[in-house]
């Protein structure tokens, strides 16, 4: 894994100049040197899609227990079947993984990859299996425990869960090279179902986690590259060595290449027949951001903070921060930003958050935001996103239910909580293309 740091790391580095395909050749040449790791357990990344938004996400899923329903793999001309991922810990002794695979073997399942995890005592080894499709993920569990199997965990998987480890690491590793956003989303998508929060310096000193990161059962813990600590939580299932060092690898890389985001953008023209740009935004646009803030009025600050409005040092650097989610910002033709929406990576949650200048209000700026910010959140493969607003704020909640998606209200005191159920599948429509029109909220 540290030569895919090393590669991805002297490629970016070069920016610009240096062409894609240079990027993806040594991806590739890694790839194939390392192809005789065993398959792993977590779908392949595709690359990221566009950072203003702008295309339509790709396939996203929802990770399910033992026991949730999910979409069965039928090969042509056989039996309905189902695909599971698996993970056991055997007895590191010839033959105990021989008597597990005839097992599987016995009840027609079909072992389509495995990786092994070395431990002290014993090895935990990870399968993605083909069963037949009534057979439940209790089931699966007790066929393995009866073949010498302990600590065993299911989990539904899909089609996406039969790219390799290498190529699989070695796109998060591309990822993260491209936009330092995609960190904490890479460890997600690396780790499987986790929760993962990035405490600042002034919360998480990093001061009782070693240079090298901490490994403690189900918890692992990064020094963040700007301070602090990341910490990555899983109770359901303890992280090996392998994937302590992957994780690590991965923060070592974002590390080295110091803070970056993609300058892409996207122009529009307004109803009225003005153009803006859409971009992504970071803390180099800390002033930038404060000055609208400035121009806003009380209210509108009141129905994005939900109550008074204080010194904006305090929270801008944070709201801005890649390392706490994407930003979207929109801007003039002079270069003045006039609005921002924020993607939040709040634990294993995510918030959307809009703020939009009162004279460039009602004209559909909220609404290209929010869908937007939608589709990277699917993209990345978010089950949902939530907005926290007032219940009187009929603009952000008119927002909301333009998405055309399930829709969950909770109003307490006055504040009310939208949270818009994410649909996995393809959209049937994308946001405006460049350079069209947007029409009014």
């Amino acid at each position: 894994m540290s030569e895919v740091t090393d590669a991805v790391a002297r490629v970016a580095e070069h920016g610009p100049a240096v062409p894609l395909m240079l990027l993806a050749s040594v991806a590739a040449l890694i790839a194939t040197a390392g192809f005789h790791t065993r398959w792993s357990r977590r779908h392949g990344q595709a690359p990221p899609a566009d950072d203003t938004g702008a295309r339509p996400p790709t396939d996203g899923r929802r990770a399910g227990r033992a026991e949730d329903d999910g979409g069965p793999a039928r090969p042509s001309g056989a039996e309905e079947t189902a695909l599971w991922r698996m993970r056991t810990t055997v007895r590191d002794a010839p033959g105990s993984l021989a008597v597990l695979c005839a097992a599987l073997a016995d009840r027609r399942i079909d072992i389509l990859s495995l990786q092994t995890h070395p431990l002290a005592q014993g090895t935990v080894d990870e399968f993605l299996l083909r069963a037949p499709a009534g057979l439940t993920g209790s089931e699966l569990a007790d066929v393995v425990t009866a073949a010498g199997g302990d600590h065993t965990w299911t989990e539904r998987a899909d089609a996406h869960d039969l790219v390799d480890a290498p190529t699989r690491v070695l796109a998060l590793a591309a990822r993260t090279a491209l936009d330092a956003a995609e960190l904490p989303l890479a460890l997600r998508q690396l780790l499987g179902r986790c929760t993962i929060r990035s405490l600042p310096a002034a919360v998480g000193s990093g001061d009782d986690v070693p240079p090298e990161g901490a490994l403690e059962d189900t918890v692992l813990r990064l020094r963040a590259p700007e301070g602090g600590v990341i910490s990555v939580e899983r109770p359901y299932l303890p992280f090996t060595p392998a994937e302590f060092a992957r994780a690590r690898a991965l923060a070592e890389l974002d590390a080295r290449l110091g803070p970056r985001v993609p300058r892409g953008r996207d122009s529009l023209t307004l109803p009225e027949g003005r153009d803006i740009t859409v971009r992504r935004a970071d803390t180099r646009d800390v002033a930038a951001a404060k000055a609208m803030h400035e121009r806003c009025s009380p209210r509108t600050l009141g129905m994005r903070y939900h109550g008074p409005v204080g010194d904006a040092d305090r929270y801008m650097n944070h709201l801005l921060s890649p390392r706490f989610g994407r930003t979207l910002a929109v801007q003039t033709a002079s270069g003045r930003i006039v609005g921002l929406g924020h993607l939040l990576w709040d634990g294993d949650e995510t918030e959307v958050a809009l703020l939009v200048e009162d004279a460039w209000q009602r004209r559909g700026i909220g609404g290209e935001l929010l869908g937007r910010l939608v589709a990277m959140a699917t993209e990345a493969g978010c089950a949902s996103v939530y907005a926290v607003t007032q219940a009187s704020n009929t603009g952000m909640v008119a927002a909301m239910r333009g998405l055309g998606l399930p829709l969950d209200y909770q109003i307490e005191e006055g504040t009310l909580v939208v949270t818009a159920r994410l649909n996995p599948l393809p959209r049937t429509t994308a946001p405006v293309p460049h350079g069209e029109r947007i029409g009014g909220e």
